[in-house]
Order: structure tokens, then sequence, then C-alpha cells
């Protein structure tokens, strides 16, 4: 495969759709796979199955920059100061439990998924259902008060439960924004803790999922395959900054509702024209 200036410039529009979606409870795998039904990116089956993973890893390195302070657990000790500070520590150990069921679930059923659930139709479906599911639980939102308002009040049982949630994520066009913001928000917790938690829990989510893709691929790429997946990387990364900040502008102020209103607009077009135009 040769990275020539066309297919570059289709690395360059997916990465942007993933730069902007996979932050946005919108669905990141659903966007692009829906992209590439019209751009028809080169490659095999198998490369373009790890491509549409590993270009994610780009926008999880936009997260560790923006939160590297609040992220990373360890700090020069000293007299009352330990190598690893203890409330970081237990909220990574949080999130390693909230990751656990996901990653069981992407072991026994990725196969499946990519067998019988990455159509157009199922992506429309799930674009659809998830958004009447954030306008229901926004409107039912708005007579609570949040019992949990930071990340750092997340209990182990919270956390396992949000962690539960992720796994609808495994049906493209689900989200695992969606998901876990969405399960976050029915258990009590705040947007921005919500979101926050959901970005501490990609970091894991992706580095694993990205590693296990690119072992079932097997490492061998092409110059052309390797061009590919390092400049998605680099334009989802640079794109994942801006949208980053913008989200937690905007939680901060509004409620997820648009989301909501987009997918289902979304779904219901892509629905037509994959079940009646095309």
């Amino acid at each position: 495969m040769v990275l020539d200036w066309l297919e570059a410039l289709k690395v360059l529009i997916i990465g942007i759709v993933e730069g902007i979606t996979e932050w946005l409870p919108i669905s990141s795998t659903g966007h692009m796979l829906l992209v590439d039904e019209v751009l028809h990116l080169n490659g095999s089956d198998s490369f373009k199955e790890t491509f549409f993973v590993v270009i994610q890893l780009g926008a999880i390195l936009a997260v560790v920059v923006l939160f590297w302070k609040k992220m990373w657990p360890f700090q020069k000790p000293g007299p009352g100061r330990p190598l690893i500070k203890p409330d970081l520590l237990q909220i990574w150990l949080k999130v390693a439990l909230a990751c656990v069921p996901g990653a069981i679930a992407a072991v026994l059923l990725d196969d499946l998924v990519e067998a019988r659930l990455t159509t157009p139709t199922v992506i429309a479906l799930a674009l659809v259902f998830y958004g009447v599911a954030f306008l229901i639980v926004e409107t039912w939102n708005k007579k609570r008060t949040p019992r949990i308002r930071t990340m750092e009040q997340i209990d182990w049982k919270t956390a396992f439960a949000i962690g539960l949630f992720q796994v609808l994520s495994i049906v493209p066009g689900t989200s695992r924004s969606g998901s876990t913001i969405i399960g976050a928000l029915l258990l009590g917790v705040s947007r921005v803790a919500a979101a926050e938690f959901t970005f501490f829990m990609a970091v894991p989510v992706m580095f694993g999922l990205s590693f296990l893709k690119l072992l079932k691929f097997g490492f061998h790429f092409t110059g052309g395959e390797l061009g590919i997946l390092l400049l998605g990387m680099v334009v989802a990364f640079l794109v994942s900054l801006a949208v980053i900040r913008f989200l937690m502008s905007y939680i901060r102020k509004h409620d997820f509702k648009a989301f909501g209103w987009y997918r289902i607009v979304l779904g219901l077009v892509l629905l037509i024209y994959f079940l009646v135009l095309k």
C-alpha cells in the first residue's frame, strides 16, 4: 500500500472525525466506520479494523497531555510526602476496577461484534437508541441533585457500576464516553465528574484495545500502512486537544441533550439512506 495524496487526504478527514467524536458522546468508531463507507480507505479488512482502534491512541495522548498533573500519581518524596500520591492512587485503582467488565467483554465478544454488529444499520440504531437515552436521563436529572460532585468522591461500588455500563459500548455506534457518562449520571455523578472519570478510564482501555488489535494483526505493517497509522494518530491528537477543552467548558453550563438530538437526527438519516435510498 502506497500512501499517496488521496489516501493521505482520507486519513486526514478520518483523523479529524476521530479527534472530534472520541470525547463527545456520539461514538467515534461509529462515525469513522460511516466515513469509511463514503471514503473507502484502501487496505485489507484486518488492517482497517486495526487502524480504527489504534488511531484512537492519538486522542488518548491528548488527554494525557492535558490532564498530566491530575493523572500522574508520582511525586518527589520527602518528609510527609510519599512517592505515590495516596488519593490519586486510589482513583487509579477504582479506574482499574471499572475497566474489568469492559476488558472481559472485549476479549470474549470482539470477534462476534466484528462479524455480526459492525454494520451501518446497527450503528444507526445505536445512535438513535442512546440519543433517546440521553434525553430521558437529562430530563430526569433536572429533578435530582448529584450525590457525587467530584471524581475523588466516586466510591468503589459506583466505579464498578460505571464499568458495567461501559460494556454497552462494545456495540459500534454506542460510544464509550456516552455509555459511561449515561451510567454515571444515572448513578448520581455530576457531569464534570462523569466526564473526568471517563477520561481516566479511556487511557487504559484504549491502550489495552490497541495492544490486542496490534497483537491480532501481527505488527506486519507496510510502509504505507505505518504512514496511515501515524498520520491518523497525529491528526486525532491535535484535534482532540481543542475538543477536550471545549467539552469541559461546555458541560459546566449545559447538559448533554444537544448530543442526544444530534445522535437521533444522524441515526435516522443513516437509516433512511442505508435501508431506503441505497
